[in-house]
């Protein structure tokens, strides 16, 4: 751009509501992510973890419409926030449901006919969002009830090519994909409305 060319207006400003480091989402004293657990072994440290990584997804979409929601991040990608939420639901639905409990239970949002599911279906509508939402808090609830019950980290699961897996690596994995996903919501909240942080 030349001293010329005016600045593009669809580009937010950068902002955040913290008053201590410009570059994080809020005041780490107001932050909820941060609660004085005793990490006292793997189960505490791995559950601890994983509660964060999913504060941190629905942090980042807090206080947005359902177009805000569904916005795209770049061309030609279709990630969009609400396709996380969508996406993430059938993520927990699969590894707990389905791998670890050894129900029959088919990913909500996508489907071997449409594997893209979750993601072109997160469209602006108020309903859209509500479902994704309300999807992602059943499988975390019973994601979380499920772990709570099973007391053993090696218990084992059965994937669909039927080899099996435990339940901690099941849990790294979850770790992993939120931790992932977080970084990509982190980027597409900044630009939908310009809000920063971790």
């Amino acid at each position: 751009m030349t001293s010329q060319e005016p600045p593009d207006t669809s580009v937010p400003a950068r902002w955040t509501t913290s008053t201590v480091h410009p570059e994080m989402w809020m005041d780490p004293a107001e932050d909820p992510r941060f609660v004085e657990v005793e990490l006292t072994d793997e189960r505490s440290t791995l559950i601890d973890y994983l509660r964060a990584y999913r504060l941190t997804l629905r942090m980042k979409c807090a206080d947005l419409d359902a177009a805000q929601m569904a916005t795209k991040s770049v061309p030609p990608s279709t990630l969009s926030l609400l396709g996380l939420i969508r996406h993430m639901s059938d993520v927990e639905r699969s590894w707990f449901r389905r791998v670890m409990a050894g129900e029959v239970a088919p990913r909500k949002f996508s489907s071997p006919d449409d594997p893209q599911g979750a993601w072109t279906g997160a469209v602006a509508d108020d309903a859209v969002v509500a479902e994704a939402w309300a999807a992602w808090e059943t499988e975390v609830a019973y994601s979380d009830q499920f772990v709570a019950k099973t007391s053993d980290l090696s218990t084992l699961g059965t994937q669909s090519d039927g080899k099996t897996i435990q339940l901690r690596e099941v849990l790294v994995h979850m770790i992993e994909e939120y931790a992932r996903h977080c970084g990509h919501a982190d980027l597409i909240r900044e630009r939908v409305d310009g809000r920063v942080g971790q």
